[in-house]
């Protein structure tokens, strides 16, 4: 077990030293593993089935919020991501956003840009900037492969090594798991792989610049989290639970909106 244990590691390095990548907007180097069209086949798939299995609202003003902030976002995305060269990147995105009927405090975008928003954390957002705050975030996860990276630590850890689709011949239902915790996506309390607070706080820093050029007030941005700490009572809420402390992140914030303003002075979307 020891062996297997050493072994296991120096895959893991091995693995992280040819395999780097770097994280849009902030030039993070970082381990991606797994072929973006693999895994936005998945993605798709997984998507859909947790459709099917929610009650998505299809119609009405929460909803018609949702995808117009959505679209002012993701053509945020695009401009800067023009102004970089970085057109083909944008291929890797098929930009979907639904709104569930669930009390959950919760959010999230899986691989090529698939976003639920639930109904529960539409109080908390509380208007159109606060709602920015939550889906410039979770975009921000998606464009820099954070559910990629530590799913390509999980996989290394877990199974050995398995690239996605042995992984998922052999040990379909494990690989699924891994997946679908990758991303955030349940509600089995500690079934669900937290993403890092080097994570978490990375996607504030870009979904921060993303409002910024799409025209929202990056200043909304720590007072949604005053909501989210005043709302959470004695256990935090699932969006919450996993996040760097509230006061470390309003700073960062604050810090950040400087930043974000700067680069979108930069932009101009239609």
């Amino acid at each position: 077990m020891k062996h297997l244990k050493i072994l296991t590691g120096l895959l893991l390095v091995a693995i992280i030293a040819v395999a780097c990548a770097k994280v849009p907007f902030t030039g993070r180097r970082q381990a991606r593993l797994l072929p973006s069209q693999m895994m936005n086949s998945m993605s798709f798939s997984q998507y859909g089935d947790f459709l099917n299995q929610h009650d998505v609202v299809s119609s009405g003003t929460d909803v018609q919020r949702v995808r117009t902030i959505g679209d002012r976002l993701t053509r945020a995305v695009e401009v800067y991501y023009k102004a970089q060269g970085w057109e083909s990147r944008l291929k890797e995105f098929e930009w979907e956003f639904n709104v569930v009927n669930d009390p959950t405090v919760n959010a999230w975008c899986m691989p090529g840009g698939k976003v639920v928003v639930y109904t529960g954390i539409l109080p908390v957002a509380l208007n159109d900037d606060g709602l920015a705050v939550v889906m410039g975030h979770e975009i921000a996860h998606a464009l820099a492969h954070h559910g990629n990276e530590r799913m390509s630590q999980q996989l290394a850890v877990q199974l050995g090594g398995l690239g996605l689709q042995e992984a998922l011949r052999t040990k379909p239902q494990q690989t699924r798991d891994i997946f679908m915790g990758a991303y955030g996506v349940g509600a089995q309390v500690g079934a669900l792989l937290p993403f890092s607070r080097l994570h978490e706080s990375e996607a504030d820093r870009i979904g921060l610049i993303l409002m910024a050029i799409a025209g929202y007030n990056v200043d909304a941005a720590p007072a949604f989290w005053d909501r989210m700490q005043a709302g959470a009572g004695g256990a935090p809420p699932e969006f919450l639970s996993t996040h760097p402390s509230p006061d470390t992140r309003k700073a960062n914030l604050r810090k950040w909106a400087s930043e974000a303003r700067a680069e979108a002075q930069k932009y101009t979307i239609d």
